[in-house]
This record gives C-alpha cells, sequence and structure tokens, in this order.
C-alpha cells in the first residue's frame, strides 16, 4: 500500500453500538468508513452507559482521525449511507441503535445549518466522546471554545465510562485489533541462508515459491505476512542495500498486488522500507529499533506506517557455534533482563515519539534470541507480561530459535514443538503477535490458547 494520502481536510468521526455484536458493529463501520476518509487513528473501544433514554443496553464507543476530500455535508450523507447499510432504521432520538456516526470535526470550520452543525454542538459535554478524542489527538482545539480535547476531557466526569478493548492500529487495507485473538504472522525470508533452512532464494523461480509460501500462509489463516531480504541469524554478514531491495521488492509488488497483506517488510535500511513501502508494504519490522540507520525514524515518520520496534544485543564476538545447533549468545548473563530490556524499548519509542511517529503507530518486539543467552530468552518469556505493561502491542518471534534448540537439544528442524510451547505461554502472558514459519499448526496453537485466555471482553 503507497503511503497515506494527504488528503485536504482532516476530520473526527464518533462511532457506537448498543444493539447486537457491538465490537462487530464497530469495526465494520470503521471499515466501510475507509471508502471515504483515509483514517490514521483509532481510539480504544469504551463501554458506556446510555445518555437521555437509559432504559437500554450498554454502548461501545470510539473515535477515530482522518483526512478526507468530502464536502462536510458530503461526508455526512457517507456516514448516514453506511448507517442504513448497517441496519439502522428511525427510532427514538437517544435510543438504541446497531451504529451511530457523528462527525465531530471538520478542519477548524465552524458551521451551523438546518442540517449540519460543527463541531459537534454537544461534544464539549460528552465525555464518552471526549476521552477517546484526547486518547488520539489530545492536541486538538476546539475552534468555538478554543480548548484541546486533552483539557475538555479533563474537566469532564467519567462515571459508567471504562476502557474496554485497546486502540485497534492501521495496517494496509485494514486495521489491526488487540486482544480478542493472537495474530500471526509468517515469515517469508527471502534469503539463501536462513538459519532455519528456509531461506526460499533458490533457484530461478525464487519469486514464485515465495507467492506459493504467502499463500498457503494465508490460506491457513495468517494474519500478516513478514518479507525480508537479510538474515538476521547469530553471526550473519549484511548485504548492501541494493541487494536487499533486488530481492523483496518484487515479492511485495505481487504480494501487494494479489491483496496478501497485511506485508510487513523486516529491514533496518531507511532506504529499504521507503522502497518497500512504494511497492505495497504495510509495516516496518526494524530489528534495531531505528539505531542501524539514523534515517529510519524520519522514513517511518514520513511514511505513515506502523513501526515495530525490537530490543537487539547482538554482538559478533559473544556468539558461540554447534555444528547441530547453530549459533546462540554467551555471556552478559548477569542482572534483570527484563527490565533491561523494558528500559531500552522506552528509550527507542521516545526517539520515535520525538521523530514525529506518533504512538498508536508502535509495536514493540522484546527480541528473542537476539543477543540473550539461553536462559534470558527463558525469562524474557515467562516475563512477558511486565513488557506488556508498557502499554504498546506486543510481537514475539519465538520460531525454531537456538534458545528452543538448546533447551530441547534439537536442531532447527526439530523445533515446532518447543516453538509452539513459548507461543502458547507468550499468548497467555499477553503477546499480541507471533512471527512464525510453521504457519499451520501455530494457528492452531494460538487459536486453542485464545480459546481458553480471551473468552470474552474486556479485551485489554
Amino acid at each position: 500500500m503507497p503511503p497515506l494520502r494527504r488528503l485536504k481536510h482532516r476530520v473526527g468521526i464518533a462511532l457506537g453500538s448498543n444493539l447486537g455484536d457491538r465490537d462487530a458493529a464497530l469495526r465494520e463501520a470503521l471499515q466501510r468508513l475507509l471508502e471515504w476518509v483515509e483514517v490514521e487513528a483509532v481510539s480504544s473501544f469504551y463501554e458506556t452507559e446510555p445518555v437521555g433514554y437509559v432504559d437500554q443496553p450498554m454502548f461501545l464507543n470510539a473515535v477515530c482521525i482522518g483526512t478526507t476530500d468530502l464536502s462536510p455535508h458530503q461526508l455526512l450523507a457517507a456516514c448516514k449511507g453506511i448507517e442504513a447499510a448497517m441496519g439502522r432504521r428511525p427510532g427514538p432520538r437517544w435510543g438504541p441503535r446497531p451504529i451511530d456516526l457523528d462527525l465531530l470535526f471538520y478542519d477548524d470550520l465552524c458551521l451551523e445549518d438546518e442540517i449540519l452543525t460543527l463541531p459537534h454542538p454537544r461534544m464539549a459535554e460528552r465525555a464518552f466522546v471526549l476521552i477517546p478524542l484526547a486518547e488520539i489527538a489530545p492536541e486538538w482545539v476546539h475552534p468555538r471554545l478554543g480548548r484541546t480535547a486533552a483539557a475538555l476531557a479533563a474537566e469532564q466526569p467519567a462515571p459508567g465510562i471504562r476502557r474496554w478493548a485497546r486502540a485497534p492500529m492501521r495496517a494496509g487495507p485494514g486495521f489491526l485489533y488487540w486482544g480478542r485473538e493472537t495474530l500471526v504472522m509468517g515469515i517469508l525470508n527471502i534469503t539463501p541462508d536462513s538459519f532455519s533452512g528456509d531461506g526460499l532464494l533458490k533457484g530461478p523461480d525464487w519469486v514464485e515459491a515465495s507467492l506459493d509460501q504467502a499463500r498457503r500462509f494465508k490460506a491457513a489463516g495468517a494474519h500478516l505476512l513478514d518479507v525480508g531480504g537479510e538474515s538476521t541469524r547469530p553471526g550473519s554478514e549484511p548485504v548492501s542495500a541494493e541487494e536487499e531491495m533486488r530481492r523483496v521488492l518484487p515479492v511485495i509488488e505481487r504480494l501487494a498486488a494479489e491483496g496478501l497483506g497485511p506485508i510487513s517488510v523486516d529491514t533496518y535500511k531507511a532506504c529499504v522500507a521507503r522502497a518497500a513501502v512504494a511497492a505495497g508494504a504495510d509495516l516496518i519490522n526494524d530489528v534495531w529499533a531505528m539505531r542501524a540507520d539514523p534515517e529510519m525514524a524520519d522514513a517511518a515518520a514520513e511514511l505513515g506506517v506502523p513501526i515495530i520496534l525490537m530490543d537487539n544485543r547482538s554482538r559478533r564476538e559473544a556468539v558461540v557455534r554447534d555444528p547441530r545447533l547453530g549459533a546462540r549468545y554467551e555471556g552478559e548473563g548477569h542482572g534483570d533482563i527484563v527490565a533491561a530490556v523494558r528500559a531500552h524499548l522506552m528509550e527507542r519509542v521516545e526517539a520515535a515519539r520525538a521523530a514525529g511517529i506518533p504512538a498508536y503507530r508502535i509495536i514493540l518486539d522484546p527480541g528473542l534470541g537476539f543477543g540473550k543467552t539461553v536462559a534470558q530468552n527463558l525469562e524474557l518469556v515467562d516475563r512477558l507480561g511486565e513488557l506488556r505493561e508498557l502499554g504498546f502491542p506486543i510481537l514475539v518471534g519465538p520460531s525454531r530459535k537456538s534458545f528452543i534448540g538448546y533447551t530441547l537439544n534439537l536442531p532447527p528442524e526439530e523445533r515446532l514443538e518447543g516453538t509452539a510451547a513459548v507461543v502458547a505461554v507468550s499468548i497467555v502472558r499477553g503477546a499480541d503477535i507471533v512471527r512464525v514459519h510453521d504457519v499451520e499448526p501455530i494457528i492452531r496453537v494460538a487459536r486453542m490458547t485464545d480459546a481458553i485466555v480471551r473468552r470474552g471482553p474486556p479485551w485489554l
């Protein structure tokens, strides 16, 4: 997908539902809005008590912001069309409804006619609007009142309002939703030398081989695909940006053309990230968390796509090799690894925010296998919840890693069960995305684990 278009008008839209599957209704409305609005951010979903007509079910409410080239009245008509298509019919003004879309603001326009008033005339009195708006656009200034969303929200009492599900993330053709199910990311290694033996850069038909694997992954249920053109195994040799692009761009272009996204590009080079997003990538997966290339932070901010920031402590001098089990890291095993990873990831978050990357486009990865000892990797998995407390979606990538091999004394091709165990524990501890080679069996592991630990809301 190309970078988010910067259309002329910035808008805010409130969403609400209190009939049927409220969560599904908000999701459907958001997806339908993409036809008219380039949605940049969506708030968390909040469960709120009804206003006005109180003898009705609780609402789910959210706010989204984005850009559009529609006029205010055209956008209002689009919202009313979505409501009608989703089954809303005329009823009491404050009564129950399957979906409700309200235009909150349109740039800093002040408008009042028989059809539409902007900003929304009652938004400054509604905590269930101000709280989600302040979450994603605290700096927005009410053009009539001259007050920010954050200031207005702080003044509103909020009894009966609770966060029900964490904010979804815009990624490519839709949104990534956190908490209701674990997302599975399938690995496409467009390399000749992957540590796991699955490098796809072999033979003249490597692009088709990559596409075939991607189709199998999506058919099995993969939610995302991660395309990488440089091996990150311990002690591996880097490749040039030109070679990396030669490998990944044809694959990304074909994946995007077939609608197999969202697509993540696994790179730490800003020029590769820019070219990959232009080719159709929807996320950046940077194993060095913007430390290897000083231009990556600015590139990610300008491209307007989510970025995965990983903790990486890799050091060539600490690599130990075993002919059967492969390479692992040794040494520097003292201290609290979880506290160190947590501090480093928050430092990288601050760097990202300083570069203009909003919090709602950041995913964190503890970096299993990257410069950690076997014991440290095991501890990171067990204490993953302490990283979840940072408030960002968490990705873990345990697939066939050496800490599993050294724990079980097994080579990479025999680490499926060990990977499955790590995935299950990671989900229990709070992982949102798992990045794996063996998509089909891990999908089953994730679904079974979700059935145990994600039996209903709140999905926080």
